[in-house]
């Protein structure tokens, strides 16, 4: 692996950051990140991560989740964001899923993701679940192919706001 998934830390912020301001930039929502696009602060959103993590401090609305960063082990470069939802609520039922994940625009197309799929669907099988759901906008035929690839199966479509979402079960 090329990968290793570790937790948010305050030793990150720089690349964190970096990381935020390169999908800013392209004009493109942060998935998988915990809410980092719209965090007023690195603190706050750190804190809100740490208080995501706990059943009993979980915000409202939210879930139990663990935000992980995908690492390369070669440069300790932040490559992307995982973040897995060891539940669901109706919201995530339909459209949001069990896990969410983006890479980093330039280091897009090099497998990236597949991988970090791969290691959260490990992270999965240890929190006790058997079968995780993760969804993506019709549109974004990469998440679906990275989705498929680690056994992804299309259980079908469901609009949300005027798009179509897909919804697909990978059993663990």
């Amino acid at each position: 692996m090329r990968l290793v998934l570790l937790p948010a830390e305050e030793s990150w912020r720089n690349q964190i950051l970096a990381y935020r301001t390169e999908f800013q930039q392209r004009g493109e929502v942060l998935h998988g990140c915990a809410g980092l696009g719209q965090a007023p602060s690195f603190a706050a959103w750190l804190q809100a991560v740490r208080n995501n993590s706990r059943e009993e401090t979980v915000g409202d609305g939210l879930v139990p989740a663990s935000n992980f960063l995908a690492v390369r082990q070669a440069d300790n470069r932040l490559i992307g964001f995982i973040d897995i939802r060891r539940r669901l609520n109706e919201s995530l039922f339909q459209f949001g899923g069990h896990i969410g994940f983006s890479v980093r625009p330039c280091e897009r197309r090099q497998g990236y993701a597949k991988e970090m799929l791969s290691l959260a669907l490990s992270k999965c099988r240890a929190y006790g679940l058997r079968r995780v759901l993760i969804t993506c906008r019709k549109e974004n035929i990469a998440s679906a192919r990275t989705i498929q690839s680690c056994g992804g199966i299309l259980e079908n479509e469901v609009f949300k706001e005027g798009e179509l979402y897909q919804r697909y079960w990978i059993t663990l």
